[in-house]
């Protein structure tokens, strides 16, 4: 049988969870229950990392003992998780003694090959990262994580000998096109292997400067460096070395960080492993920081996402399926309310909710809420069938690479072109003809793509995805679904059943509207209310730090539809090299047609905030020149990549 293992960095108890262990551990799950339904054995593992400097100064300044405080500490997260509907098999801490027996037993038998030594060491010691730093390291003598001076620190030490391992993990890197992924960090690890000599790593801690750690099995007068304590985690938790969870999952092993502990875990952790004579895991999986007001969260400037007030706000699933669609896997995403309610209205009430009411509804008005038989079938039902069919594949595809995005864009495709569906074969007018039997095939082939979609998003709305199966008849239970099969079978909901008799479960969220600006006083795009340029001088001069501020981009324009409320209002779907193309409502429909525009390249603010202009969410600005009565894109002299930026 086929078998997935999960896993999500033991997150460090120095402060409270935050939205990017809510993104990472939700991601996780999502992947979990994607794999059961691929029909996969799995095994999904978080915890807490409690261990070191940083957790003995936060207990301090709380008046606790490091154990009182990491007790308190890992408790809130492992509470989280249920209210999170968080379906981990295994919840570890360091501090457990079957963790603290396995990471002695690897020291030991690393130490008794040769591959520990003892030494002296000098160097900058950064006390935020627990780590020293080189000279060439430090960024104008700075912690390039902290922007702090770090302390030049001198003492002995025990070392493990990971120089030794630099060329062998090059080689698997090379070998191994998805042992780190996405490709961008597999390229950093080589270029750091490729860059220089691979220093090896200081792995303990005089007991004279920290005793909080796990003691050296061959020396009690020093405890372990964090790291090579916090990642042995992975294989602890499964029973190492004889354990039947080590057997069957570790092959399947699946790591997922962010991007700030991509070194420990493509370097330290599977030189370590080669060392203890331990395969490498499958692949380690990286992505980017959720970003607000541009900065990653720092709890020091106030900008922490507390991921429990999302979910309380809008609704878990809700929250769940922002986090996935948002940010494209590997780079960073911005978060702000505005850009939630956004989505949600957009996708979740507008796309899917709009489809489960105005089906269930009709099916209730046309055949008394039960699924009729179909009867009569017309080349549109093969069209929408094989739609949903490519739609499915590619959902599958996409998330199994952990592309979320773009499966869940893939996805959408089947739910806007049912609701296209319905518009096409007007029902109402089949059921005031009389056409009884082309009407129940219509309502039928609705029915039975809306199944289809529920059970696909049920990794990422666990909740949702049942309820829009209870909204169809169908009782869910994960077993008797399977995701490849879903491509195959055809009919599953069976006539004579009842629905529902309408679905509200994604109502729209209403904020402030912004006005569309005034015919003939945009350029072009998102427009809304001028202000004036950020830092603007008397003489209308502005700072080149505020230019800078500004993301500019060239991106293929790939859509284009009328806008449903405005005349002069376009909705431009631009291909601006991310996961999925971004929708910008333009002002620019007297001047131009849609056909005049899709295949056109154009330069857009990405990084304008998004906003609502007449219900419609604009991402970004197109730019453009008004001529007398003429209106110029800017366009690059010459094609080039969706995505390239302004400079």
């Amino acid at each position: 049988m086929e078998r997935f293992y999960i896993t999500t960095p033991i997150y460090y108890v120095n402060a409270k969870p935050h939205l990017g262990h809510a993104y990472t551990t939700t991601v996780a799950d999502a992947l979990s229950r994607f794999h059961q339904l691929m029909g996969a054995e799995t095994y999904f593992l978080t915890g807490t990392d409690e261990h070191g400097d940083k957790i003995v100064q936060a207990a301090e300044a709380n008046g606790l003992s490091p154990m009182e405080y990491v007790d308190t500490i890992s408790g809130q997260f492992k509470a989280l998780w249920p209210d999170m509907n968080i379906a981990n098999d295994d919840f570890i801490r360091t501090t457990e003694p079957r963790h603290i027996k396995v990471v002695q037993d690897i020291l030991q038998k690393v130490h008794d090959s040769g591959d520990i030594y003892f030494g002296e060491y000098g160097g900058h010691y950064c006390f935020g990262c627990e780590r020293f730093y080189t000279e060439k390291e430090l960024v104008d003598g700075l912690c390039p994580d902290h922007q702090t001076k770090p302390e030049y620190i001198a003492e002995k030490n025990y070392f493990f000998r990971m120089s030794k391992y630099q060329g062998w993990l090059r080689e698997h890197i090379l070998n191994n096109p998805d042992f780190i992924r996405p490709e961008q960090y597999r390229n950093e690890v080589l270029s750091l292997l490729e860059g220089g000599d691979l220093e090896d790593l200081c792995i303990s801690r005089p007991k004279s400067r920290l005793t909080w750690g796990i003691e050296l099995p061959f020396d009690k007068d020093f405890v372990t460096y964090v790291w090579f304590d916090a990642l042995i985690n992975y294989v602890s938790a499964l029973g190492y070395p004889d354990g039947d969870k080590f057997k069957k999952f570790w092959p399947a092993a699946n790591h997922l960080v962010a991007k700030d502990i991509l070194k420990p875990h493509a370097v330290f952790w599977p030189t370590m492993l080669k060392a203890a004579g331990i395969e490498p895991y499958q692949s380690l999986n990286v992505h980017g920081y959720w970003l607000v007001r541009d900065t990653k969260m720092s709890k020091s400037i106030g900008n922490v996402i507390a991921p429990l007030s999302m979910k309380d706000k809008y609704g878990l699933d809700p929250f769940r399926y922002f986090l996935l669609r948002e940010m494209s896997f590997g780079g960073d995403s911005s978060f702000s309310e505005e850009a939630l309610v956004g989505r949600l209205n957009a996708d979740l009430a507008n796309d899917l909710g709009n489809l489960f009411n105005r089906t269930l509804s009709m099916t209730h008005k046309y055949f008394g809420g039960t699924i009729p038989v179909p009867v009569i079938e017309d080349v549109v039902d093969a069209e929408i069938k094989k739609l949903g069919q490519d739609a499915m594949r590619a959902y599958q595809a996409h998330f199994g690479e952990l592309r979320f995005s773009r499966g869940l864009e893939s996805l959408w495709e089947l739910v806007r072109g049912l609701n296209k569906y319905i518009d096409a074969t007007a029902p109402w007018t089949l059921f005031k003809a009389g056409n009884t039997d082309r009407l129940s095939t219509v309502i039928y082939v609705l029915l039975e793509n809306m199944r289809k979609i529920a059970v696909h998003l049920w990794p990422v709305m666990p909740e949702s995805a049942q309820a829009m199966l209870g909204q169809l008849g169908i009782t869910f239970v994960r077993d008797k679904f399977n995701l490849p099969k879903e491509l195959e079978v055809w009919g599953v909901l069976e006539s004579g059943s009842t629905v529902a008799e309408a679905s509200n479960l994604f109502p729209r969220i209403d904020l402030p509207e912004v006005q569309a600006p005034a015919a003939g006083k945009a350029t072009g795009g998102s427009g809304g209310k001028r202000t004036p340029a950020v830092g603007c001088q008397s003489n209308g001069t502005i700072e080149f730090e505020d230019f800078q501020k500004l993301d500019l981009r060239v991106g293929t324009v790939v859509g284009v539809e009328p806008h449903p409320d405005a005349d002069r209002l376009l909705l431009v779907q631009v291909d601006t090299g991310e996961d999925a193309p971004r929708q910008v409502v333009a002002g620019i429909a007297e001047f131009f047609t849609p056909d005049e525009l899709v295949g056109r390249q154009v330069v857009v603010v990405a990084n304008l905030k998004p906003r609502k202009l007449r219900k419609q969410l604009s991402q970004g600005m197109i730019l453009a020149v008004k001529s007398g009565d003429s209106l110029k894109l800017l366009t690059p002299s010459g094609e080039v990549a969706p995505g390239s930026r302004v400079s």
